[in-house]
C-alpha cells in the first residue's frame, strides 16, 4: 500500500515536472516570437548578384525591413543549380533570422537530381508567395511560323526536324519545352545551351527553330525586330508584352509554364514568425513603389498565407515531377 502511494505520489510529481516543462517551453517560443525581429535577418538569394531572383529579393526585403524595423541582409549563395543556397537555409536555426527568395527549382530539384543532400518538401517552411512571369515562346523575327498553332502545326508535320534552346538541362525553359511537347502531342529536338545568352544569339541567328523563356530576358529583342513573339504561356495576357496572345487563345490550355518567386524559411521556424515575415512581406507586395519596380521586370505580383504558398509549390512540385520523369530528365 506505501509503495503503491508512493509510486502515486512519484507519479504526480513527474507529471508536475512534465506541466512546468512544457510551461517553461511555450512560454520561452511566446516570449522568443514577441521578440522577433532584435537583430538582422538573413535573406538568402540562391543566383548570382543582379539577377532577376536577386533583383525581386532586394525590392521585397528592402521594403519588409521597414516593416520588421530590423536589417534585412541579402546574401548571394549561387552554384549547383540552387542547391548550395537550399542546403544552406534547410541547414540553418529556424529561428526566423535566415529565410530565402525561392524560385522553380523548390519545385524541380527533387526530381532532377539523384540525391541531394536536403529534402526540398520537407526542410522548408513556407512563408509568402510574391510572384511570377509567364513564360513566352518566341521564334526568330525571319521565321515563317508566326503562330503558336503554326508551330505545333509544322512540328506534327515534321517530327522530330524542329528544336528549342533552353538555357540548360533542368531549366525553366527546357521543362517548359518538355510541357510543350506533351501538351500538343509533338516531337521536337531539345538544345540546351550553358546559359540563356549564347542560346538568344543562336535563336536570333535562325540556328534554333523557337525557345520558351523568360519574357524579360527576351523584351528588348522582341522590341528590337529581332525576335517574335508566339504566345505566353498562360491563361492571362502578360502586362509586359499585352498584345501577345497566351497559350489558351492559341488552343493549348494545358500549356503554362512560369517563373515565380516566394519566400521560404527551414522548417519549424515557430508559426508566430512565419506569420510576422508573411505579413511583411505582403505589406511590401503592396506598397506602389514595390508593385511599380516588380511590374517592371515583367512580374505578376501574388501575395496570399503560408498555407496558401505551400499548396502552390506542392501542386508545381507534381507537374514538374510527371514532367521530369516522363522525358527522362536529369540535371547536368
Amino acid at each position: 500500500m506505501l509503495r503503491g502511494l508512493a509510486r502515486f505520489r512519484f507519479s504526480q510529481g513527474g507529471l508536475a515536472a512534465t506541466a512546468l516543462a512544457v510551461s517553461l517551453a511555450l512560454g520561452s517560443a511566446v516570449a522568443h516570437a514577441d521578440a522577433y525581429p532584435d537583430k538582422p535577418i538573413r535573406l538568402v538569394v540562391p543566383y548570382a548578384a543582379g539577377g532577376a531572383v536577386d533583383i525581386v529579393a532586394r525590392a521585397v526585403g528592402q521594403h519588409m525591413s521597414q516593416v520588421l524595423r530590423q536589417p534585412i541582409v541579402v546574401d548571394n549563395k549561387p552554384g549547383a543549380s540552387t542547391n548550395i543556397g537550399l542546403d544552406y537555409v534547410a541547414k540553418a536555426p529556424a529561428d526566423g533570422y535566415t529565410i530565402m527568395m525561392a524560385s522553380n527549382s523548390l519545385a524541380t530539384n527533387g526530381a532532377l537530381f539523384a540525391k541531394l543532400n536536403f529534402n526540398p518538401a520537407a526542410d522548408f517552411a513556407p512563408v509568402a508567395r510574391v510572384g511570377e512571369a509567364s513564360l513566352v515562346v518566341v521564334v526568330p523575327a525571319k521565321s515563317a511560323i508566326t503562330s503558336l498553332k503554326g508551330l505545333v502545326a509544322q512540328a506534327r508535320a515534321q517530327p522530330g526536324k524542329l528544336n528549342y534552346a533552353s538555357a540548360g538541362n533542368g531549366s525553366s525553359g527546357h521543362l517548359a519545352g518538355e510541357l510543350l511537347k506533351d501538351a500538343a502531342g509533338i516531337d521536337v529536338l531539345h538544345v540546351p545551351y550553358k546559359g540563356g545568352a549564347p542560346a538568344i544569339t543562336d535563336l536570333i541567328g535562325e540556328r534554333i527553330t523557337f525557345m520558351p523563356i523568360n519574357p524579360l530576358e527576351v523584351v528588348s529583342h522582341i522590341k528590337a525586330g529581332t525576335l517574335r513573339p508566339l504566345a505566353v504561356a498562360s491563361a492571362s495576357r502578360s502586362a509586359l508584352l499585352p498584345n501577345v496572345p497566351t497559350s489558351k487563345e492559341e488552343g493549348l490550355p494545358n500549356f503554362t509554364a512560369s517563373v515565380w518567386w516566394g519566400l521560404v524559411a527551414p522548417a519549424k521556424t515557430p508559426v508566430p514568425v512565419i506569420r510576422q515575415l508573411n505579413t511583411a512581406a505582403n505589406a511590401a507586395l503592396a506598397d506602389p513603389e514595390v508593385r511599380k519596380q516588380l511590374n517592371q521586370l515583367g512580374v505578376t505580383i501574388v501575395s496570399g498565407t503560408p498555407e496558401q504558398f505551400g499548396q502552390f509549390v506542392k501542386a508545381e512540385t507534381a507537374t514538374w515531377q510527371h514532367v521530369i520523369r516522363k522525358a527522362g530528365i536529369t540535371a547536368d
